[in-house]
């Protein structure tokens, strides 16, 4: 599903998705990804929703968001307490969604200006 066009063309807007990829400003990624408004595009190490661990939550917790959407996959999947532990421990905020609804959450929370990282988990 194509998206609507980038308004800020210096920050990473999600700008298509579809079966097996995401499209960041139009680059195409087909693996897991770690998403911020500013700097790189991220590859995650996480393979799948039943492959998360502590340790994939640390990772994000150090990059300081003020707000985690977890996109889950082609499926809304909710990670258990243990998990997410790093990012309570950080006060960090975490809402989880399946792909399609964290990559449109995420582009309309960096309009905003705030502070998000898209976790995305790409199931293959």
């Amino acid at each position: 599903m194509k998206l609507q066009p980038d308004r800020q063309p210096t920050l990473n807007t999600v700008s298509a998705y579809g079966s097996g990829y995401i499209e960041i400003n139009a680059t195409r990624y087909e693996t897991s990804l770690l998403l911020q408004p500013e700097g790189p595009v991220t590859p995650w190490s996480c393979k799948s929703f039943a492959a998360l661990s502590v340790e994939d939550f640390e990772v994000i917790a150090l990059k300081k968001p003020a707000l985690v959407i977890l996109g889950s996959g082609l499926k809304i999947q909710f990670p258990r307490p243990e998990l997410i532990a790093p990012l309570i421990k950080a006060k960090i905020g975490i809402e989880t969604m399946d792909l399609q609804a964290a990559c449109r959450t995420y582009n309309v929370l960096m309009a905003e200006g705030r502070n998000v990282l898209a976790a995305l988990i790409m199931d293959h």
